[in-house]
């Protein structure tokens, strides 16, 4: 079957932990009651975007591979039969700590992980550094039960190199899931990642959560969540305000009609590509 219903989902997650994972679990079982084999869910969405701030305080929400959030959801994606990606505040040791997220299989098997590799520190509200150090996994593609899946959260998909890693170990669909705010992102958000698609061939969806998270920021969150298809085309969005389960029949098959067309991958010419990891800014 080339044919892969697939949901992303965006949502208000303002809340506590265990709501916050509560109303995440629900919005999972609608992506399942429309179809959907995979889902997605957004960057932190057990919790607020606390990278908003700078405070101790956050790194007590931080918890292993085999904590209860992943756990919970491991249960989810069993008894839903639906492969999840489940972003989290991972703790690898005490004081070391990733942005990370993990593939869990339709059997809530754990397929692998992926630790956010860029890791932002501007404003008004990205103070990643204070929290996250830099993934060291890689750029892994996970061969799930329903086609070959590759990561990028949220800063990654500013960077050409990933998304070109992932096109080349033979990735299918990627998702990003993401928390930018319109004031910082919004005139980039449907223009790097359906170029990174059209460049290397494959679907990628992005995912971002929506409204407002006082009284750590006033910034606003501005969802749009969306497929987008091997030629750039985003064909289904989210809104920019609303919690939303965004479902979209991914056609895999698409991905070899565009590489058959433009032959990117065979006309690259690495050999001579060196030299971009020696030259500095």
């Amino acid at each position: 079957m080339t044919t892969v219903r697939a949901a992303v989902i965006q949502a208000h997650a303002n809340l506590p932990k265990e709501e916050a994972v509560a109303v995440h679990v629900e919005l999972v079982r609608r992506a399942s009651a429309q179809g959907a084999r995979i889902t997605c869910l957004q960057e932190i969405f057990h919790g607020p975007y606390f990278p908003a701030q700078q405070d101790p305080r956050w790194y007590a929400l931080a918890e292993p591979e085999d904590g209860p959030t992943v756990c919970r959801m491991r249960e989810v994606a069993r008894e839903l039969g639906m492969v999840l990606i489940v972003p989290f505040f991972e703790e690898a040791q005490p004081g070391v700590y990733y942005n990370s997220a993990v593939v869990i299989e339709a059997d809530g098997t754990i397929l692998g992980k992926y630790r956010k590799t860029h890791i932002p520190h501007v404003g008004p509200c990205f103070w990643e550094k204070f929290y996250f150090k830099p993934g060291n996994l890689g750029y892994p593609v996970f061969e799930t039960s329903v086609g070959r899946v590759g990561l990028l959260i949220c800063y990654d998909r500013h960077f050409p190199e990933p998304a070109r890693a992932l096109g080349l170990k033979g990735a299918e669909l990627v998702f990003n899931p993401s928390a930018t705010v319109e004031s910082v992102s919004k005139y980039l958000w449907e223009l790097e990642q359906p170029a990174h698609a059209v460049a290397n061939g494959y679907w990628i969806a992005a995912i971002n959560r929506v409204g407002v998270e006082a009284p750590l920021s006033t910034a606003r969150f501005y969802g749009s969540s969306y497929f987008c298809d091997p030629r750039g085309r985003i064909v289904c969005q989210a809104s920019d305000s609303e919690d939303e389960v965004l479902v979209c029949d991914v056609d895999l098959e698409l991905n070899r009609e565009v590489r058959n067309t433009w032959q990117f991958l065979r006309d690259r010419r690495p050999e001579l590509y060196g030299e971009l990891t020696q030259l500095l800014p």
